[in-house]
Parts: C-alpha cells; sequence; structure tokens
C-alpha cells in the first residue's frame, strides 16, 4: 500500500464497507476507519438480554438486502452470508383474530386481503412482477447520469409508484388492503399522504414477491461481517474503535467517502454551514425480548412469519405516523415486529426465542413507550407478557449514542416527509457530492435512503471512482 491512499472510508455500516468494497475490486487501495470496536452500523448482532440471546439492534429482516443490486454481484455467501426464509415474509393482524399476509405467492397474499380487493391487488403488481432485477436496478441506482435499463418499465413503476398512498389506498374497497400496505409504507416512517409513499409501498410488496424477506443466519452481523472479510481479501483495511474527529486524524487519501450522517459530515470535513437545513425524521422506541417460547398470537398467521405488522386500521396507522412526525408520542403506536428465531435456532437457546419490535415516537423523545408497545402486542398475543424472560430498550437518546447516524433516534438518517424520501441530502442529480471535490457522502442520507442495501454506498463509490480516474488524466 502507498503511502496516499486513494480513498478512506469514515463508518463500517452496510453502505461504508459496500463503498468500499467497490472501490478495491477495481484496484484502489481502501482503509475503512470506524468509531465502534465492531463493525456493522445498522446491521449489528448482540447479546442485549440474556446469555445465549442474539438481537439486531436496529434491522433485522433483510428484503431489500437480498434484492440488493450491489450484493447480487458480489460472492458474499461466500464469505458466510446465508438468507433464512420464513413461511411467511410478513403477516398483519386484525381485531377479529383473522390475518392479512404477505406472501411469496401473489394469489395467496390476494386472497388474504377479501374477495373485493383480491383482483385488484393481482392487477395493481402483475406488470411488474419477473422484474425485480432491472426495476431494483434502474430505480436504486437514481438519480445518477446513467439512463436507466428499462426506462418504460421504470416510468410505469413511477406512475404507480410516485403518488402518494392515500391515493394509492382509493383502489381498494376494504380496509384490511389498505391496512396491509399502509404498514409497508409505514417502514420509512412517513406520513402516508406523502410524496412517493405508494412506491414504497409497492417496493416492499413486490420484494416479497420476488426474492421473500428473508433474515441472516447468526443475525445482520452476518452481512457486515460477510463485506468485510470480502473487502479485506481485495486487499483493503479495516481499523475498528477509531473515532474521527477531523479530517487531519486521517492518513492522506484522494478521496474521503463518509458513512456518516451529513452534519457530523460537514463538521469532520470542516463543510461549515453546508447541510445546516437537513432535517431528520422522526425517531423509534426499540425493545428486543427474549422470550420464554413463541408469541401467541391469536391468528395462526403470524406464528409463520417472520414480519409481522401490528396497526388493525389504516386510520390508526395513520393517525400514529402523523402524531410520531409531528411531535406526539403515539398512545396505540403501530408496531413492526420481527421473529427471526422461528427460522433461526441459532438466535436463542433451545425452546426459547427472540423477538424484536419497535414504533414511532417524536424525534429526539425521551420517555418510555415500552407499556403502549406492549398493550398492543397483547391485543394480538394475549399472554405474551407471561412470555418475557427479559427486555431490552432503547428510545431516541439511546439509539443515538448506540449509532450516531441516528439523530434523534431517525433510524433513517434524514426525513422521509414530503420530498425527504425522494430529494437526498439535497435535491441534486449528485447527491454524493460536496463543495469539497475530495469529500464525498455515501450514508443512507444519500439515495436510495434507509435500508441495508448497500446501494448508496454502491452508487457513491460510482461518483469517487469517476472522480478518482478524471484527475488522473
Amino acid at each position: 500500500m502507498s503511502s496516499m491512499l486513494d480513498a478512506v472510508v469514515v463508518g463500517a455500516g452496510p453502505n461504508g464497507l459496500t463503498a468500499a468494497v467497490e472501490l478495491a475490486r477495481r484496484g484502489f487501495s481502501v482503509a475503512v476507519f470506524e468509531a465502534r470496536d465492531t463493525v456493522g452500523g445498522g446491521a449489528r448482532t448482540e447479546e442485549l438480554t440474556l446469555p445465549g440471546f442474539r438481537h439486531d439492534p436496529c434491522s433485522a429482516v433483510h428484503p431489500l438486502g437480498i434484492g440488493s443490486p450491489a450484493f447480487r454481484r458480489m460472492p458474499l455467501a461466500h464469505y458466510g452470508l446465508e438468507w433464512l426464509h420464513p413461511e411467511l415474509p410478513m403477516a398483519h393482524p386484525f381485531d377479529d383474530g383473522t390475518a392479512a399476509v404477505l406472501s411469496r405467492s401473489v394469489a395467496e397474499t390476494a386472497a388474504s386481503l377479501g374477495p373485493r380487493d383480491a383482483g385488484t391487488y393481482r392487477r395493481l403488481v402483475a406488470p411488474f412482477l419477473g422484474r425485480w432485477d432491472v426495476l431494483a436496478q434502474d430505480f436504486m441506482s437514481l438519480p445518477l447520469t446513467a439512463l436507466p435499463r428499462d426506462p418504460l418499465g421504470l416510468a410505469r413503476f413511477g406512475s404507480v409508484g410516485l403518488p402518494p398512498y392515500t391515493w394509492l389506498m382509493r383502489r381498494f374497497q376494504d380496509d384490511r388492503a389498505r391496512a396491509l400496505i399502509a404498514g409497508l409504507v409505514a417502514h420509512v416512517i412517513a406520513p402516508l399522504n406523502g410524496v412517493a409513499t405508494s412506491g414504497v409501498g409497492m417496493l416492499f410488496a413486490l420484494a416479497a414477491h420476488e426474492n421473500g424477506w428473508p433474515v441472516a443466519r447468526g443475525g445482520s452481523q452476518s452481512i457486515s461481517d460477510a463485506l468485510t472479510a470480502y473487502l479485506e481479501d481485495l486487499g483493503g483495511v479495516v481499523h475498528t474503535g477509531f473515532e474521527v474527529k477531523r479530517l487531519d486524524d486521517l492518513p492522506p487519501a484522494r478521496a474521503y467517502v463518509f458513512d456518516t450522517s451529513p452534519t457530523a459530515l460537514a463538521r469532520i470535513a470542516g463543510l461549515g454551514r453546508t447541510f445546516e437545513h437537513y432535517r431528520y425524521g422522526a425517531g423509534v422506541f426499540k425493545i428486543d425480548y427474549a422470550l420464554d417460547g413463541p408469541v401467541p398470537w391469536t391468528a395462526e398467521e403470524p406464528r409463520r412469519a417472520g414480519t409481522v405488522q401490528i396497526g388493525p386500521s389504516s386510520a390508526e396507522i395513520d393517525t400514529a405516523l402523523r402524531q410520531a412526525v409531528s411531535g406526539t408520542a403515539p398512545s396505540s403506536p403501530f408496531l413492526i415486529t420481527a421473529q427471526p428465531s422461528l427460522v433461526d435456532p441459532s438466535r436463542a437457546p433451545a425452546g426459547k426465542q427472540v423477538f424484536w419490535a419497535y414504533g414511532h415516537v417524536p424525534h429526539g423523545w425521551d420517555g418510555d413507550l415500552t407499556e403502549a408497545v406492549e398493550r398492543q402486542i397483547e391485543r394480538f398475543a394475549p399472554g405474551f407478557r407471561d412470555r418475557v424472560l427479559a427486555r431490552a430498550t432503547a428510545g431516541p437518546p439511546q439509539l443515538a449514542v448506540r449509532n450516531a447516524n441516528y439523530v434523534g433516534g431517525d433510524i433513517a438518517c434524514g426525513t422521509t416527509s414530503g420530498l425527504g424520501l425522494l430529494l437526498r441530502p439535497k435535491a441534486t442529480l449528485f447527491p454524493y457530492t460536496t463543495r469539497h471535490p475530495s469529500v464525498f457522502l455515501c450514508s443512507s442520507a444519500a439515495w436510495p435512503g434507509p435500508g441495508v442495501h448497500g446501494m448508496s454506498g454502491h452508487n457513491a463509490a460510482k461518483a469517487v471512482w469517476r472522480a478518482l480516474r478524471k484527475a488522473a488524466y
């Protein structure tokens, strides 16, 4: 390795590691610096409750990970990454004891929505089935100067996905379908009337039908560990336990790539007020449970599902989202829950389970949502509290300490309300560059935003290697 590195990456989350891998694959010398003692960012696995119970502090289920155009080009299975699929990707229970499902099968999904909406759902997703690879590549690579491989298909998806979900829900007659898709939209913590929220729901639904909603064997840490091992085989170097406070802390390099929040980038790189208007969104309140057995769901379908959405009506989900975004902690929060040990026995001792749940709360909220969360779970799984052996709670302040990118507990690293879902971190076709020609942003604050898919890092790496090659001539 020469004294002058080609690129230094700050932050060893999935995007930072992906950016480093993409650069190393093209022959650039790369070093990664991570403040914590282990790599992972939002994709970690730790014993948070009791010995033998391995929890994911943030991401747990990976519909966009298994379908990531970036990850699919890497031999991550060779480095230990194995996807495990539950029988059902997702279930959505209702107060009457029934549940709708998001299945690998479109027919099974449609049937669970009821006879009046089954046909509508099939017609909605039919034009995009079998086209995930092209659609994901085109959608998640934007905005870039490269032309999409299927512009007509992307335009068709845009015609459905760009309007707010409140428009899409008019197609359905009953609230079973509206609630299930509203829950999919809520994964990005945006009010249902936001721009492109229909596209969020469609993307998660198509991901289930095309690739499933799997977990990584051993936990989300397996994704980060596989990326790190691949990077090291390519000649990259990873330094952990190294907090970067300014550029002078880092070795000389031709490019500095930040898997951090925009405000942290500006502070470290000395860019002053560059991102002073960047907005962060609502936070989450996260609980990891060690359970004495499976969650006692009333409906049968959630017992087979890797993910369970808890929000009995589209109106209740909408209210919870609006409250969290506007500054009120919901009394009936919409919950996203996951049951990794249903398909991965290594995550808990024999006969026990790990369970993962979070609800949305205002930015920086420092209250305790435990009672409201467990009241919602008990609503659909009476006796749940009797199964709890231990719990680990984390509100916005604790999440921000665990991961500096989660400013105010915002796990999306930037608001997804309004145009914040599309224009990240600013209104430009080149979101990965900054006014410093050697400083780049690769975190989920840049398009395509939150999720463990590495595409923000992949796209940023393209901007970096183009700049490095241009400077060489």
